[in-house]
């Protein structure tokens, strides 16, 4: 392998002696000169950075010096956009040189400077930062610049720094693999223009998922990356440290160059508008100094947000380390997708390289491309690669059309993006193979080069292997044709290593050997050794070349035979290639099976062909399969032998959608006797004894069994198929047996059921076992448990009319009136909204209206539906007042309601137990005296420099998200809150892909948003008052706070925490709302109407948690902010057991009215916060806040 080529490699060699520190965040440190236009040279350049070279050096020599005297090895240059495609914007393009000059000139000489004074090597290395084009992208508009084009504007830069005397060319915050390809080869091109070769570090941009923008993971980066003849790797920017932490494992790990770590100071907040960098000098050096130490980082510096504070610290840190020595890493090769790495050599062997992309093999594959279908194309390999393919074979030559290199670059283009495998070129022109390359984001193979016409055409395709990093292909053909023997085969391939690797630099792991095989269909005596041969030859390649990988295209052995006759005889070549060390095989992934599942007459008839055991090998073989039929294995079906009716009971229990409606149309149109569910085949069939059968009596006198209709058939169906199946599945619910997601998805399987049937009802009128009418009360905009609700009793039988959330008293009871109600459900999740409940169950019984009244929540309890039981006058509400747990415990109610005798008995059960809550509730102690207090000492907290409300946007969804209490999400909002043991661990498992996946998608589509408003204010406690000031003397009083008191115990407030006003000294507090945004209710909603209760339960649940997550993690934010310790203070939210008194919302809504103007964000008439994903809270930051209750009952709260 040929060395690289250095001028100057003193950046290299001090890199084998210490750890190198770059510098800090230009930008910051420029951002807080408060330059203005006239610094920038101009309105024209206002804004642009790098041209203050030229405008005003003195700005950067600033910022230069001052990471200088804090001690750092490496200066960047101020020329992170100075290319001809960023800088157009500027009017600059045609200076790109003379500012690249500059900036590397003006910190060479400083460098040079401190060198010299301080005695330690100081080093300039030439930032080059990204074009602002995507080019692995379709986007119209990000895409279009050429592969050239690039190299081009990455090559001026370079030049321009190397002329202008740095040390080391850096491509920085790179998000564009393809991109990042092209930049090395702009940097190879400068460096044969100017003749000057400088050291190249590589970094990648990673988000908080650890991949680039376009989904390239740190594997994929590394694989792409390290053969294109750079010299340190690593990454910058996007994250801070903690987000870097795995990736810089596996590259410390596996990556044969020295890593490089640049971290931001934190993932940043939008505050105001300003990027706000969270993470603290200390534990930023703290995070770097353990990269270095257990990830073998061998740079690290600082990237946004990072002061000379960040780097002075980071610089004392790494004073006394010293290099531990390393052993060279042994590496794997490997093949990159635009997205991921596989091993060329996979464990089992051999790595499948799908063959249907090819036009010369595939008639489906060639006329999509003659149609330019370029979406049945993707089919075809996402096909493959359902199938096992490990990689695609493309090729795209046609007779019939003359643009292959456009056809080439179209497919591969619509594939990158489409499928997650590395890609083949297959091609024998040298132009289309580049085209190729130079489209693709990943490490490629090439199929293929060989000596046919000389080495002529091999020497270039080597030269594009080593230029893109791609691997090679390499048939066993030199200019006497294709070698036949295994000997033959091995001498070629031995002349080909020579050239690839001694001459033009590849290594052997580049090299792939294919010593092919021809057809043994034609009996030729000349080939009746050929697989023999081909499987000898691999086995010799293997032992002689060592590293050096072998692949076959396996089909070519069996072309000519019969399509049934074909896999067979792959599958047995295979396996005994891969035995003699074969690592890839070009196939049809889809037909190949194991050997050992391959019949063993017909493996024999197979190997008796391959390795020519006897003369009749090839008639017996082909005898044998002329009366084979090629069989397609299936997967056992579990309701096989079932009745129809048996397979729907079946698939409502176990939640398995496909096929109910084929289920209905089976029983529907089979005359079915509904008395006694037996089926009649013939109109003539005589029962064997007298059947009564609505309306008619069939016997003997008459025999011949009369049709029943769709409509009877439908709701017998109904009534004794499915209303039973779901009564198991809540029966499996009430018994733990099921989780609440899992009743919702036998809800949805019987919804779809339902609505198949209903189009052999000739009326619903009749069927329906009652009507229901449930809303969610005035002032309360929670509905996920009336939604369940819902979905429960639709599913069992009853008509449901949702009036929706926020419902006044009057519409619930007109509605109720007007329809006849079975019941009124009706639902709260707060105290005070709770509180609707009574008011509504007078006013049923001040009219004299006679419908149950179920109530449930997460305010309420069993008690409190005692209580409500008697009304106003001191009489009970006759018709009753049901507190349902959950919705199952709804629809027993509603069954025992619609029958006489259960009824009965479940009003006399209700009124006895309302007697005996009344009687307590007239024994209940009354409250402790006033005027006590709590023994809490105030600790003021400085007032900060900016007091009022600031506003935080795009939160990183990631970093939130770790602030889930997974606990509760799992447990309460997912609903697997009785689930234990080995039947946990499970679900857990499941919900960890499920939740891994929802914030992909979430990430992706938006849904889940979190954002914020706080504020700091000065205030004071006035008693059970805390007074929030509109000014920072506390002259202007803003609002009120109530903090009620305990009756009893410790007598805490929430306003003890807080200096009083009779202290005369002011104290900080916090108030904060977040909200993940109305696109989450959005989808709720629209997955509800869709009827998939499932995924709608799940998103609701993420949704909420999501929220909380977002308040803990700006309370956190506050903290930094306030410079509290990690886990002072405590944040209380209005409604819950401190502060119960939700209409203080409106109070903290005017002191931060951002939240509405800028968050679109808004309150009920009760103080609820619309969308319910949201929530706010206050901030107490005394060191000793903890929660309590008020010591009431939830009841006593409920009837205050």
């Amino acid at each position: 392998m040929t060395p690289r080529k250095y001028t100057n490699r003193s950046y290299l060699d001090a890199l084998e002696k210490k750890v190198l520190v770059f510098d800090g965040a230009m930008g910051t440190s420029l951002q807080v000169q408060n330059l203005t236009a006239e610094h920038f040279g101009g309105e024209q350049y206002n804004g642009c950075n790098d041209y203050l070279v030229i405008s005003y050096p003195e700005a950067v020599e600033k910022v230069h010096r001052s990471f200088l005297e804090v001690g750092v090895d490496v200066l960047e240059t101020d020329t992170f956009r100075s290319n001809r495609l960023t800088m157009k914007e500027y009017n600059l393009q045609d200076r790109v040189i003379e500012i690249n000059m500059a900036a590397a000139q003006l910190a060479k000489r400083l460098a040079d400077e401190y060198a010299e004074k301080t005695g330690q090597p100081r080093f300039v290395a030439g930032s080059i930062g990204p074009s602002g084009k995507l080019p692995s992208t379709n986007d119209p508009d990000l895409s279009n610049v050429t592969y050239d084009e690039l190299i081009a504007a990455f090559a001026e830069q370079a030049v321009g720094l190397i002329r202008g005397g740095v040390d080391l060319l850096l491509i920085e915050t790179s998000q564009d693999i393809l991109e990042v390809k092209a930049a090395i080869a702009g940097l190879h091109q400068a460096f044969e223009e100017t003749q000057i070769y400088l050291p190249i570090q590589a970094q990648v941009t990673l988000d908080t998922t650890g991949r680039m923008l376009l989904g390239t993971d740190i594997n994929a980066a590394l694989t792409i990356l390290e053969g294109m003849g750079i010299d340190v790797i690593g990454l910058n920017c996007s994250t801070g440290p903690e987000h870097m932490r795995e990736p810089i494992r596996f590259l410390g790990e596996n990556s044969t160059l020295p890593v490089s770590c640049i971290p931001n100071a934190g993932l940043p907040l939008n505050v105001d508008g300003q990027a706000v960098y969270p993470l603290e000098p200390e534990p930023y050096a703290n995070d770097m100094y353990e990269f270095v130490t257990k990830h073998n980082v061998r740079v690290v510096g600082g990237c946004c947000g990072t002061t000379p504070t960040h780097l002075k610290l980071l610089v004392d840190k790494l004073s006394n380390y010293q290099l531990p020595i390393t052993t060279p890493l042994q590496t794997t090769p490997q093949l990159a997708s635009a997205m991921s790495a596989i091993t060329m050599q996979q464990n089992p062997a051999p790595t499948l390289l799908g063959e249907r992309c090819n036009a010369q093999g595939s008639r489906k594959f060639k006329k999509f491309l003659l149609e330019e279908d370029y979406d049945g194309i993707l089919q075809i390999a996402r096909d493959q690669v359902a199938g096992g393919a490990h990689a695609l074979d493309i090729s795209v030559a046609v007779t019939e059309r003359a643009d292959e290199g456009e056809q080439m670059r179209k497919v591969i283009k619509k594939l990158q993006m489409g499928v997650d495998v590395p890609l083949v070129i297959d091609s024998t022109e040298v132009d289309v193979l580049e085209i190729a390359l130079q489209t693709a984001p990943g490490r490629c193979l090439i199929n293929s080069t060989h000596l046919e016409s000389g080495r002529a055409k091999a020497d270039k395709i080597f030269a594009l292997a080593k230029k893109y990093n791609a691997a090679v292909i390499c048939l066993t053909i030199d200019e006497n044709g294709m070698a036949k023997t295994a000997q033959h085969k091995y001498e070629v391939a031995q002349r080909i290593y020579d050239i690839a690797v001694n001459e033009h630099g590849l290594k052997a792991e580049d090299l792939v050997f294919d010593d092919l095989t021809f057809t043994l269909a034609t009996g030729d005596a000349e080939f009746i050794d050929s697989a023999k041969e081909t499987i000898d030859g691999i086995r010799l390649i293997e032992e002689k070349l060592p590293g050096v990988m072998t692949s076959l295209g396996v089909s070519n052995l069996s072309f000519g035979f019969a399509p049934q006759a074909r896999p067979a005889l792959n599958s047995v070549m295979l396996y005994h290639c891969v035995q003699v060390g074969l690592d890839m095989a070009i196939v049809n992934a889809a037909h190949v099976k194991p050997y050992a599942e391959i019949d063993n007459e017909e493996r024999e008839l197979c190997e008796d062909l391959i390795f020519n055991r006897r003369e009749d090998a090839l008639q017996r073989f082909i005898a044998h399969f002329e009366n084979v039929e090629i069989s397609d294995d299936t997967v056992a079906d579990p309701t096989e032998g079932m009745t129809p009716e048996q397979r729907l009971h079946w698939k409502i229990v176990h939640r398995f959608k496909d096929g109910v409606e084929a289920d209905i149309d089976e029983i529907i149109n089979r005359q079915v006797d509904t008395e006694t569910g037996k089926q009649v085949d013939k109109e003539t069939s005589t029962p064997p004894q007298p059947v009564t059968r609505n309306p008619q009596l069939v016997t003997e006198d008459a025999p011949h069994a009369p049709r029943n209709t769709k409509h009877e058939i439908a709701v017998h169906t109904l009534n004794n198929v499915l209303l039973p199946a779901m009564k198991e599945v809540g029966d499996k619910f009430g018994a733990g047996e099921l989780i609440l997601p899992f009743v919702l998805q036998s809800a949805e399987t019987m919804k779809k059921t339902v609505s198949h049937l209903e189009n052999y009802l000739e009326k619903m009128e009749g069927v329906t076992k009652g009507t229901v009418v449930i809303a969610t009360v005035y002032g309360d905009v929670h509905d996920i448990g009336k939604n369940l609700v819902k979905t429960i009793l639709a599913n069992n039988g009853y008509t449901v009319i949702d009036l929706g959330k926020q419902v006044p008293a009057e519409t619930i009871i007109t509605k109720a009136v007007e329809v006849n109600a079975t019941a009124i459900g009706l639902s709260a999740l707060l105290v005070s909204t709770s509180k609707q409940m009574p008011l509504i169950v007078n006013e049923l019984h001040r009219r004299k209206h006679q419908i149950p009244v179920l109530v449930g929540g997460a305010a309420i309890n069993r008690r409190f539906g005692r209580r409500i039981l008697q009304t106003e006058d001191g009489s009970n509400y006759e018709s009753g007042v049901f507190y349902c747990k959950d919705a199952f415990e709804g629809l027993d109610t509603v069954d025992a309601l619609i029958d006489e005798e259960k009824r009965f008995d479940l009003l006399e059960k209700i009124l006895k137990e309302s007697t005996m809550e009344l009687k307590r509730a007239a024994q209940a102690e009354t409250a402790a005296p006033s005027g006590q207090r709590s023994n809490v000492v105030p600790a003021p907290i400085p007032l900060p420099e900016k007091l009022g409300q600031r506003i935080v946007k795009n939160m990183p969804l990631e970093m939130v998200l770790k602030h889930l209490n997974i606990n509760e999400l799992y447990r309460l909002s997912w609903g697997a809150k009785n689930t234990h043991g080995a039947e946990w661990e499970k679900l857990k498992k499941d919900f960890d892909a499920r939740l891994a996946s929802m914030t992909k998608d979430a990430s992706r589509r938006g849904w889940i948003k979190p954002q914020a408003v706080y504020g700091y204010f000065a205030c004071q406690a006035d008693g059970e008052e805390l007074i929030v000031y509109a000014d920072a003397q506390g002259k202007k009083e803003a609002v009120r706070l109530i903090c009620p008191r305990q009756p009893n115990g410790d007598f805490l407030a929430l306003s003890d925490y807080f200096a009083s006003l009779e202290s005369g000294q002011l104290d900080t507090v916090a108030l904060q709302i977040v909200t993940v945004g109305k696109a989450a209710t959005a989808l709720f909603e629209e997955l509800q109407a869709a009827n998939d209760y499932t995924e709608a339960y799940f998103v609701h649940g993420l949704a909420v948690q999501a929220a909380e997550a977002t308040a803990d993690y700006m309370h956190n934010h506050i903290r930094r902010e306030l410079g509290l310790g990690a886990n002072q203070g405590k944040r209380y939210s209005w409604g819950y057991p401190a502060i119960p008194i939700l209409e203080d919302h409106f109070k903290v809504f005017q002191m931060l009215p951002a939240a509405e103007a800028e968050l679109g964000l808004g309150l009920s008439v009760s103080g609820q916060i619309i969308p319910e994903e949201s929530t706010a809270a206050i901030v107490v930051s005394h060191k000793d806040a903890k929660y309590y209750t008020l010591g009431e009952s939830r009841v006593e709260q409920l009837m205050r």
